[in-house]
């Protein structure tokens, strides 16, 4: 694992502080104790996953050790931010969440539901990127893939309210379309990216992507092909290992495969200059001071990075300035991220630095 390449050197993943320097380092901060919280309310979601895991032996009596562990070491943080390798932030907390599952034989608990989500995007794939393409003002085209990247983005399992929203009625992509906050959003750069677009601004794109399902089948997909359309390269890059429900690499590799024609076209569009990158990462935020060196191979001569999703492009790296132009973009799911932005809860970011050249 190495540095993403086109990283500034002042570089710093999480976005919000959870603590200062001045701070009593044995005394939990007011914004540590509130995103503790956060990940003590998921733990009912992830154990009952866990539970249903049919890979896994003694499924139930392991997701009850799980969530006793994880609540357990999220108590002690709260009594001394120190223990377990802290003070904790985004990363951190993430991580010990992922360790302990693994470590009980949990590999992919939302295996189940990411196979369901992605075989109905895949069936609505061709009906999304049609209305797209019928849509012949480029600036217009644009924002109305923009607002399918967020749409998707919707479907995220980490957020303990749309969890249970999700199991009781499931999310509808078109009517996520529709029912959008109204622009200007919370961060809200989409006119100058845009202008750069119809400028032809960029050659080649790297794009992390986020969920398995809607987010990257009719929100990150339709956008990738649009910019293969226009003579661009991309590369999609993807998780080496689960984490809640966003997509794994391999994942992603299956679904282009039942996207693509017999001719290797997605929806006409010829897909020679796109690629699929194992990212390294195996949490739902990502420290992009570590990445695979085949990710970091691929990247050196991108001219736009874009992160999606509130984990990677929000929680971390909302604002690390590359060598590069850069997007970031995402629903803004939990409170916390929202009083922290000053938005409303499921309001957008879509934050576009530019790089003088």
């Amino acid at each position: 694992m190495i540095p993403f390449p086109l990283l500034p050197t002042n570089y710093r993943a999480c976005t919000i502080p959870y603590r200062f320097p001045s701070d009593d380092p044995k005394k939990a901060t007011p914004t540590e104790i509130s995103w503790i919280n956060v990940f003590a309310n998921s733990i009912p979601s992830f154990k009952k996953r866990a539970e249903s895991d049919a890979t896994v032996l003694d499924a139930p009596a392991k997701a009850k050790i799980f969530a006793e562990r994880y609540a357990g070491i999220l108590e002690d943080w709260k009594n001394d931010p120190e223990s377990h390798g802290g003070p904790p932030d985004g990363v951190l907390l993430g991580r010990v969440r992922e360790q302990i599952l693994r470590e009980l034989g949990f590999r992919d608990i939302f295996k189940k539901v990411k196979d369901e989500e992605n075989a109905k995007a895949i069936s609505l794939f061709p009906e999304v990127v049609s209305l797209s393409d019928a849509i012949e003002d480029e600036g217009k085209r644009l924002e109305n893939l923009v607002r399918g990247i967020f749409a998707g983005n919707v479907f995220d399992l980490g957020s303990a309210q749309l969890a249970e929203v999700f199991s009781r009625d499931g999310i509808s992509f078109l009517a996520s379309c529709q029912n959008l906050v109204p622009r200007p959003w919370v961060i809200d750069d989409l006119d100058n990216f845009q202008a750069n677009w119809i400028n032809k601004r960029w050659k080649k794109a790297v794009i992390f992507v986020d969920n398995s399902g809607a987010d990257i089948i009719l929100g990150i997909l339709p956008l990738a092909r649009e910019m293969l359309r226009r003579g661009m390269q991309v590369v999609l890059a993807a998780n080496e290992l689960p984490a809640i429900n966003d997509v794994t690499y391999t994942e992603l590799t299956e679904i282009l495969s039942q996207l693509k024609d017999e001719n290797g076209q997605l929806m006409g569009v010829d897909t020679s200059k796109l690629v699929v990158a194992n990212s390294g990462n195996d949490l739902a935020v990502i420290d992009l001071s570590r990445v695979s060196q085949e990710l970091a191979d691929l990247s050196s001569d991108a001219d736009l990075v874009i992160i999606e999703g509130m984990g990677r492009g929000i929680e971390t790296n909302l604002y690390a300035q590359f060598k590069c132009d850069s997007l970031k973009m995402g629903m803004v799911k939990h409170l916390e991220v929202a009083e922290f932005l000053g938005g409303r809860l499921y309001d957008c970011v879509f934050k576009y630095n530019e790089v003088q050249s």
